[in-house]
Order: C-alpha cells, then sequence, then structure tokens
C-alpha cells in the first residue's frame, strides 16, 4: 500500500460534472484530486477521434442545456459557441418535413403547408415551451429541498422561485403545474393535428428515458430538454472542449488531476467517509468525496451496502437505471442528400429525427419493454461537420445518430452479437430518407448500452445516471430521503453525488456538479 496523502475533497470520475465541482472547491481554496479511470477526461462529454481523421461527440451532443451560472465559471479557457438557425428537421418518407427554427415566425410559416391549425397553434405552443423550460430552468439551479434538513437560504431560494411561478399568470401557472406530470402525447395533442410535428417533439420527450411518449413524466422530459432556450448551440471543436476548459481552469487553482486511476472503494468509518483506496491499492485521505460516478455504483459498489441503513439500501437497489440508447457513429467521404432537404442543406444543420409520428415512436417503446432493439427506431441524427470543419477531413463529413430504443438488457440475445445489426438497421432506416448514405460510408462506430457501461462507466447503460421518472426527480433524485446532494439519515457525511444521478439530471448542464460543491462547502 502506498503512503497516503491528504485532500479536503477527492472528486470520483473526471466527467464535466465532476470537473465543475472540482473547480468551485478549489477556487473556494480547497485542496481537490480528481480521479478518472479512463485516460481521456470528459466522461460522457467528451469528443473522440473514434474513426482516424474523425472527430465524434461520444455522449452529450452539444451545449444547449449549458446554463449562464456554469458558463460563468469559465474566466481563461472558455468554449466557443456555433448557432444554427434550424433547431431540428423531421423529413417524411413522401418527401415533406417538418422544419423548426429558432424563429417562431418562421417556422409557423412553414407549418401553415401542412397545416393551418397549427401553424395558429405553434405561435401559444412556443410560447408555453419556452416561458415553462424557463421557470423548469430555475428550478434545477437549486438545491432541492429535503424533508428533515433546510437551511434558510434555501427556503427563501425555493420562496423566490414561488413568486416566479406566480408571475406565470393564473392560468399559465395552472397549466405549468397541469402539464409537468402528463404524458407529452396528451400536450401534444391538445395543441397540433399534424402528425409530423407531434413525433418530431415525441423524440424529446423520450429522450434518456425507457418510456413512450405516452407514458406520464415525458412531457417533463420535453420541457427539460427545452431549459436552454430555443437554440441549437453546437461547440467548436466538440462537447469535449467543455470539459478541456473546466480541467483547464481547475487545474490553475490547484486542482491536482489523474487519469488511468480508477476508485475501488470508498472509504468510511464512524458516521464519515475519510477517502478512497484506488484499484491499484494506493489509499487517498480526504474530508469530503464528491462521486460524479452514477448512485447504484457509488453508493452500492464503491461505498458497500454495510454501510447505508437498511431503507436506503432498499430504495438504492431498487434505483431505475433502465438504459435505452445506443449511438452509431459515421464517416462519410460526403455530405448526405436528404430528399426533403435537396438544395437546403442549411436544414441539416440541427437535428435530424426520424419519428413521423406518436404511434410510431410509442411502437417503437413496445418493441423495447419487451427486450427487443426496435425494429423502426426513433433516430435523432446530427453532422456536426457542417458547422464545425475541424471535426473531419476536407470535403468529408461526421454523423452521429442517437438510436432509440435499444434496451440495456436483450430478451432473446446480447449487444455484443447485435452490434453490427444496430449499424445495419441505422444505415437502412435513413437511407430511406437519404439514398446516397450507403455510398458514403467509409467507416463506422457503434456504442450500445453494454458499451456505455463498460467503457464510459454508466451502469445499465444509463445515460441519466438513473431514469428521470415522476418518482426519480427532486426530492425523489437519487432516492427517497436524500438531503440535496447527499444520503440523509445514517448515511457516511461527507459524501456527495455530483453527477447526473443527483439534481436536477442528466444532460450537459453542470448542475450536479456547481450543486453538489456548493452544498459540500456548505456542510464542511
Amino acid at each position: 500500500m502506498g503512503t497516503q496523502q491528504m485532500y479536503d475533497a477527492i472528486i470520483i470520475g473526471g466527467g464535466h460534472n465532476g470537473l465543475v465541482s472540482a473547480l468551485v472547491l478549489a477556487r473556494a481554496g480547497r485542496r481537490v484530486l480528481v480521479l478518472e479511470r479512463r485516460a481521456q477526461l470528459g466522461g460522457a462529454a467528451s469528443t473522440e477521434e473514434l474513426i482516424p481523421g474523425f472527430r465524434f461527440n461520444t455522449g452529450a451532443p452539444n451545449a444547449n442545456l449549458l446554463p449562464p451560472d456554469v458558463f460563468s465559471l469559465f474566466r481563461k479557457h472558455p468554449p466557443s459557441f456555433m448557432q444554427s438557425e434550424v433547431m431540428s428537421f423531421a423529413p417524411q418518407l413522401d418527401e415533406s418535413a417538418v422544419t423548426i427554427w429558432r424563429s417562431t415566425e418562421r417556422t409557423a410559416m412553414e407549418l401553415a403547408t401542412h397545416s393551418a391549425n397549427d401553424a395558429r397553434s405553434y405561435w401559444e405552443y412556443a410560447r408555453q415551451l419556452e416561458r415553462f423550460a424557463g421557470v423548469l430552468a430555475k428550478m434545477a439551479q437549486l438545491r432541492p429541498p429535503s424533508l428533515t434538513e433546510n437551511p434558510a437560504r434555501l427556503l427563501l431560494a425555493w420562496a423566490r422561485l414561488a413568486l416566479d411561478l406566480r408571475r406565470l399568470g393564473g392560468r399559465d401557472m395552472m397549466d405549468f403545474m397541469r402539464v409537468l406530470p402528463m404524458g407529452a402525447a396528451t400536450w401534444l395533442n391538445e395543441h397540433f393535428e399534424s402528425d409530423a410535428i407531434k413525433g418530431l417533439y415525441a423524440a424529446y420527450a423520450t429522450t434518456g428515458v425507457m418510456q413512450g411518449p405516452r407514458a406520464s413524466g415525458t412531457a417533463f422530459m420535453l420541457l427539460y430538454q427545452h431549459m436552454g432556450g430555443l437554440q441549437q448551440r453546437a461547440v467548436v471543436g466538440g462537447v469535449g472542449a467543455v470539459s478541456a476548459g473546466l480541467a483547464a481552469e481547475a487545474q490553475e487553482h490547484g486542482t491536482e488531476i489523474r487519469t488511468g486511476s480508477g476508485v475501488a472503494r470508498i472509504l468510511a468509518s464512524n458516521g464519515r467517509v475519510h477517502g478512497v483506496e484506488l484499484e491499484n491499492g494506493e489509499q487517498l485521505t480526504s474530508r469530503q468525496v464528491l462521486s460524479n460516478a452514477d448512485p447504484h455504483t457509488t453508493y452500492l459498489k464503491l461505498l458497500g451496502p454495510a454501510q447505508l441503513e437498511p431503507r436506503s439500501y432498499r430504495r438504492m437497489r431498487s434505483l431505475k437505471l433502465r438504459g435505452s440508447t445506443a449511438t452509431v457513429h459515421f464517416a462519410l467521404s460526403g455530405a448526405p442528400q436528404f430528399l426533403a432537404a435537396i438544395g437546403q442543406p442549411e436544414r441539416l444543420q440541427g437535428d435530424i429525427i426520424i419519428s413521423p409520428s406518436l404511434d410510431y415512436a410509442e411502437q417503437a417503446y413496445d418493441d423495447a419493454k419487451h427486450g427487443r432493439l426496435s425494429a423502426k427506431p426513433v433516430l435523432i441524427a446530427r453532422i456536426p461537420s457542417l458547422l464545425d470543419s475541424t471535426l473531419a477531413p476536407a470535403r468529408k463529413h461526421t454523423l452521429s445518430v442517437t438510436v432509440r430504443y435499444a434496451p440495456y438488457a436483450l430478451a432473446e440475445s446480447d449487444w455484443d452479437a447485435e452490434r453490427e445489426r444496430l449499424g445495419d438497421l441505422v444505415m437502412d432506416t435513413l437511407a430511406e430518407y437519404a439514398p446516397n448514405l450507403n455510398t458514403l460510408v467509409e467507416q463506422r462506430h457503434i456504442l450500445t448500452p453494454l458499451d456505455y457501461e463498460r467503457d464510459y462507466g454508466l451502469a445499465g447503460g444509463s445515460e441519466m445516471h438513473g431514469q428521470m421518472g415522476l418518482d426519480q426527480l427532486l426530492l425523489q433524485r437519487p432516492i427517497s430521503g436524500s438531503v440535496g446532494h447527499r444520503l440523509g439519515g445514517h448515511a457516511p457525511q461527507g459524501l456527495y453525488i455530483c453527477g447526473a444521478g443527483g439534481h436536477p439530471g442528466g444532460g450537459l448542464t453542470g448542475l450536479p456538479g456547481l450543486l453538489a460543491a456548493q452544498q459540500a462547502l456548505a456542510e464542511q
């Protein structure tokens, strides 16, 4: 066993949330160590050369959700962004399409070609979406209150949020409370009659959850995906630039970062954590440990059930992970030609959605709930190199496709056997809309839910570190009985969840890392 070293805080995992925590703590004068198992920082906010000459975002696709409170942490190494005028493009098999632009007026004008009623309704829908998502964004930036421990400052912050909610006006306030627990399909049906636009939004409403668009709570996820406003914000050089900038800022304030350093155990005794043990046997001492690993891994594998009271153990063991997302990355020799966007390449600079209707999305989920890869999957495709030419060689392109649904546990096979079938399915599905795609593919790289667990440490392949259903939000995140970003009761003090398993959840927000660090500073 190596010589022990003493730190004020140890961060398990060098994903973007862990790096946010490290930066906040280091700026407060704490001696901080970040431990990352992989050779590269960033976790699910990385940009990697998966195919020689082609660089891909391996998790988060953009910085749409990055809030001002987190961006303000950058002082010397801020990432640069590029805005696309197109948010979403949903081609149809009849060569028509629905395009959602940043401009509400332009979107409404185009929707009029599908439905005059939908064109009129879109004005009200976009207004509600932006206002409701704005309230949710404010909620996401507050540490959730607990049943037992609520500092006066925390209660005051939530009181201010309640006033903001009242300022929506009586009708909108009631609608906000009504919409949050709804199924996205119900809310979309209230506004639109066109299958194409409802199918488009269904793809966002089911992001990272093993639910179909008719399930309760999917309207919440639709709002969550728009917390950054109605925009598409790409990161120059890929989202890994966000993680790299955070790491550089933290190191300038004295943070020590070790890659290739996996944690085997969180050390605790007498009701407090006191450090970690690495996979090589080295022990490191610290007064606080902030884990960017998912809660299941943190508490049941690294800390161990013996450190938890029985009720907390049962709840943690029952945590719903339910990974259901795969990704296929393609290196292309040229730009794909979608029949619905011939001569209009700017329409392909945002998300390209293959989800023609609510029924289509629901059927994709029906396959998955029986342990099958969706025969007709919902796809969100992106061609980042259309905006950022540094990601691919000259005149070539990167194409990344998020696949839903790809259940972590397959009923009649396994992902090592199904990997290539998944890649073929994605190619064949997209080729129905872009017939020249098959002639452009030079290589592909497939990430199954099992790969996300093995290579990126996402237990159960869950990109959200635990499904963001109604039973796993706010006070219930990661489990009921949590006190902000740590467990209450008799759980060891000084251990915090700083990753997506804590409030407010997944996505490139940095908020779990920010809130966990602020709580750790307040409770040291």
